[in-house]
Formats: C-alpha cells, structure tokens, sequence
C-alpha cells in the first residue's frame, strides 16, 4: 500500500492531490543524479520462461486486505457474499472469469484507533469456510504485513521476523478459509524487501516476489531526499542492498522511493513486463518480476479513464493489476464510491480484449 498520509481521494481529483510542480519534480531528478548511481542488484540470473503458456492471460490482486474481515466478523452475516467488498468480485468472477488474490495485513491498526487496532486475523470466523472453499478456483488470500503503518516494513526486515509473520497469516487464514486458500506470488507491503526477508518468502512457500524497477542510487543520509521520514526506514537496521529510486505511476508525492533487495533494472523489467518471463536469481533460487502493467492501479484511475489507460499498453501476453482494500470504505479519508465500478469496469475490459484470468503465481512454473 501507498501509506494513508501519502493518498488522495478518486476520480479526477486524485491525480491532482498527488501531483507536485514541475519544479519540485526536477528537483528530485537532479538530486537524484546528484548520487553515486549503483548497478543492479540480481547480477546472476536466469531469465526463464513458463513451459506451457495458456495464450493471453490477466492478472488481478488487492493489497491492504484486513477490513472485510473486520466486518465479517462483526456483523456475521449469513453468506460472506452479502458483504459487498466480496459480493461484488463473485459478480466480476460470474460475468467476466475474474480471478483475484487478497493479500492480507494480521492486524488493524492503531493509525484508526487504539480500538481499531485491537482487531486481528484471529478474531475472524470461520463460519464461511465452506463458501471459501467453494471459491478456491477464483480467490486466494496472501502475504502482504503485520500492519498498515510503517510505511516498508520489509526493507530491512529480520529472517525471523518475515517468517514469523508469513506463519501468522498463513496460520489464521488457513483455519478460517481452509487448505489451498493461500497464494504463493508475494507482494510486499510498500513493496521493497531485504535479501532475509525475500530468503525468507522463499522458504515459507514463496513461488515469486514483486518487485520495484528501475536505475538505483547509493543512498547518503540526507533525509530531505525522500518523504515523510521514509529516510528512517533506511536508516533503522540498514541493509547493504538499500537504496533509492524514481518511482514512476504511483503519485509525484513518492517520486523518490526506497529499495530494497528485490528490485529489477530496466533492461530486466523490459523482458519480462507483461510476459510469461521472469527472472529467476541464481544467488537465492527466488523468482522475481514486477507484476502489474505500469499506470493501471484502479485507485489511481478514474472510472471513465479505465479503458483508455489499460488500451495504452496494447495487448500484451500477460496483463497484471491492482489496487487495495481502503478505497471502497466510507470511512476511509479517500473513499472512491465507484470502487466497484472500477473493478468491474477493469474486468469488463480483459473479458472483451480475450484475456483469461489466473492467479499472478501461474505465470511462473
């Protein structure tokens, strides 16, 4: 997720609250060149491509995924489906093949309240396994944190921590979904991770990690140089492989992001992105690639603009996206009540350009 302090509200209004002056912009770029600009960070790898491709293939997950539960649990309603967070990606799973992978914090937390921040993957029922079970072949829960806040909880995260956290997920969901319910693509919270929290993944089950893209740079200690105390996440425990980097498609206000062990450089990303490819890393045995189609995150578009931003990359082989859980809430500070539409409207598109959908774990063998 895109911290809450960093997000705006939908629609038309959202790419205006996250974008800067030009001038502000340059700034970044120049500050960023301004560095000791360092090489990529998988240097011996594989690129691998999946034996038996399917054809055209679509790809779709939600990150931030703790308040459907919450409410599950609260107001226990006869069917999962009636709550409408659900309800309306079974209408989309019905109508156009949609397959989607819920990737799961354990915990609210305490940025909505100390109330708030008491609810946990624990608390949730297990009333609807047998409904769960029912959707296996459309829906999977995943790894995503522990919590909402910080912002890059991986970056320089412990071995022991990461697997300890993916066994608490993975625990819970397993016992009130079921077995089979747990995906095996992992997309980090923020996501950039440590090289112990990827070897982490992959020795609880990981078949692959996102990752970020793009040129790195060393960074220095000026903390002006990222947002709102994002410096400090390099800082607290820092790892060799962490970084900096210009983000592109994900708001001005984050232009300048960190990164971390999983990370792919642009010749890297340009041999995978929207294929059957990936790169496999010798050093780890990890599989790599950065997911989603650049600028097709729905909380960042607007309704009408959907068609035309998924059209802007043609047709390729395979087509991932994405957006989180918050936007569809009410009392979320950037609520977007077309938050159904959008995912419709998004699975309307594959469906009429031919895509199948899978889950983002069946693109890699």
């Amino acid at each position: 997720m895109l911290g809450a302090a960093a997000l705006a509200s939908g629609g038309a209004g959202a790419a205006m609250l996250r974008s800067e002056p030009k001038a502000v912009l340059d700034a970044k770029r120049a500050a960023l060149e301004g560095l000791r600009e360092l090489g990529p960070t998988i240097t011996d790898f594989t690129l691998c491509r999946k034996r038996d491709i399917p054809g055209r293939c679509a790809a779709f997950y939600i990150d931030d995924v703790i308040w459907i539960f919450r409410d599950l649990a609260a107001t226990k309603p006869k069917s999962c489906w009636d709550h409408r967070f659900l309800g309306h990606l079974k209408e989309a799973h019905e109508r156009y093949g949609l397959k989607v992978q819920l990737n799961v914090f354990y915990r609210d937390d305490f940025y909505y309240g100390v109330k708030a921040s008491q609810f946990s993957l624990r608390d949730m029922p297990d009333a609807w396994k047998d409904e769960f079970q029912s959707a296996k072949d459309w829906l999977k829960f995943g790894f995503h944190s522990l919590q909402e806040f910080p912002d890059y909880p991986w970056i320089s995260a412990s071995y022991e921590d990461t697997k300890l956290c993916w066994e608490m997920i993975a625990g819970e969901v397993e016992r009130f979904a079921g077995p089979g319910m747990f995906g095996r693509a992992v997309t980090p919270h923020w996501g950039s991770s440590s090289r112990e929290a990827c070897l982490a993944f992959r020795d609880c089950g990981a078949k692959a990690v996102s990752t970020s893209r793009g040129r790195r740079w060393a960074y220095d200690g000026n903390r002006a140089i990222l947002p709102y105390g994002h410096a400090m996440r390099i800082e607290n425990h820092r790892q060799p492989e962490s970084a900096v980097y210009w983000r592109a498609g994900s708001g001005d206000d984050i232009a300048v992001s960190v990164a971390g062990y999983n990370h792919l450089d642009a010749e890297q990303v340009d041999k995978t992105r929207g294929t059957w490819n990936w790169i496999r890393d010798n050093a780890t045995g990890l599989n790599f690639k950065a997911y989603c189609v650049e600028g097709t995150l729905l909380n960042l578009l607007p309704l009408e603009d959907i068609p035309a931003a998924f059209a802007r990359h043609g047709e390729p082989e395979f087509y991932c996206y994405a957006t989180h859980e918050e936007y569809f809430y009410r009392d979320y500070f950037a609520y977007q009540q077309d938050y159904a539409e959008k995912t419709l409207a998004a699975a309307k598109w594959m469906y009429n350009h031919g895509y199948a959908y899978v889950f983002v774990e069946d693109s890699f063998d």
